[in-house]
């Protein structure tokens, strides 16, 4: 009898430890633009997500990386991959707007959760499974156009990506715009990997807007900008939260003093209030991600991908209530817990999603900053 007992007790830690060793773990896949026009963004979150921890509530976190070359047809394959072949439960990324776009298609059809790293035009109920990290363009236009007002500006000059991201914020500008006693003036676009703005640059000073606003992301951005000062603009300029790291600098030097952007408080994190409530996690995330890649090397766009991290640190212990990672159900209740986010401090902003809301974001996800003497400098709220 107590052979048979010890034999019973035997086998239930056994049933025990195998449970416990076949826990299921939470797959992650991430998909950046770590190559091509756009690889000054994915390098940045590629960076990041090996800061990333090795479990979340209590599960394993696995995570699988994969670059789309800036390339929305490659973000598609990726998209695919992750899902077929490694069973993720959220897809983070990729770099653009037009590769998140790419994979939300993916995200849909699949029921898969995916946080994007660039702002898109797209809604919940045309991407329901599909979160939006980066800053919205209403929110970053309107402080654009705010600081244009504030230095007297009437007439403003446009100059943007021939793509989604550019074409995001025109419309939103020009939406802004009426009635706003602000004029568009001139209206010119360039493609991501361009070498040359000449042409458009010389239409943009014959039109003598009193600001100008270039739409792009990282390195090229600065293209534009350089050409209006070797043209002798000297009128303000003014980029978006996309161009906001430390290449953008490197490449554009001097030509860039002066120049203002809307960016997420990380940015200049040492320089916000005390009371900034993203003031704390984005020093934290600073000083992780330096020490790990090299003083000065942080980079908004990488900020993203440690706010996804954030985000799927608050969603997963409410999805795991429901069912268990690895499984349709898990997902979607993952998709749900996204949704009901409540004041979700970022390096960013601070998230508070809603079904008809897949960003959540207010003005607390944006400071305005200007370049001095080749350093970033925090100029207000």
């Amino acid at each position: 009898m107590l052979h048979m007992l010890r034999r019973g007790l035997v086998a239930a830690l056994t049933v025990i430890a195998a449970g416990q060793a076949v826990a299921a773990e939470i797959k992650v896949g991430v998909i950046v633009s770590a190559s091509g026009p756009a690889a000054s963004l994915g390098i940045a979150q590629r960076n990041t997500t090996t800061l990333y921890p090795d479990s979340i509530a209590g599960h394993k976190l696995t995570v699988v990386v994969l670059d789309d070359q800036s390339d929305s047809t490659v973000a598609t394959s990726n998209a695919r991959k992750l899902v077929a072949e490694n069973n993720v439960d959220v897809i983070f990324g990729s770099s653009t707007g037009p590769t998140v776009m790419a994979i939300a298609e993916v995200a849909h059809s699949a029921r898969v959760p995916q946080l994007g790293f660039a702002p898109t035009t797209l809604t919940p109920e045309k991407a329901p499974f599909t979160f939006q990290i980066a800053q919205p363009f209403p929110l970053m236009v309107s402080a654009v156009l705010a600081e244009m007002k504030r230095g007297g500006a009437k007439t403003i000059g446009f100059i943007g990506y021939a793509d989604s991201y550019g074409e995001g914020w025109l419309k939103e500008l020009e939406k802004q715009t009426e009635g706003s006693g602000l004029k568009i003036v001139a209206r010119e676009r360039y493609n991501r990997t361009d070498t040359s703005v000449a042409g458009q640059v010389l239409k943009l000073v014959q039109a003598r807007p009193d600001a100008i606003l270039v739409v792009g992301s990282g390195t090229p951005s600065a293209l534009p900008q350089i050409g209006l000062i070797e043209r002798g603009y000297r009128g303000r300029i003014f980029h978006t939260h996309g161009a906001a790291n430390n290449d953008f600098l490197r490449v554009g030097g001097r030509a860039l003093e002066n120049a203002i952007l809307p960016v997420g408080p990380m940015w200049v994190a040492e320089q916000l209030p005390a009371n900034n409530p993203s003031r704390a996690i984005s020093v934290d995330y600073v000083k992780r991600y330096e020490a790990a890649f090299g003083a000065n090397s942080r980079s908004s766009l990488g900020a993203y991908a440690w706010d996804a991290l954030l985000m799927l640190q608050a969603a997963a212990p409410v999805a795991l209530k429901t069912a268990q990672p690895g499984t349709p159900e898990f997902r979607v209740a993952l998709r749900d817990a996204l949704r009901n986010l409540r004041e979700v401090a970022g390096t960013t902003g601070v998230y508070n999603t809603s079904a008809t809301n897949h960003n959540g974001q207010d003005e607390r996800a944006r400071v305005l900053v200007t370049i001095r003497d080749g350093k970033w400098t925090y100029l207000g709220q």
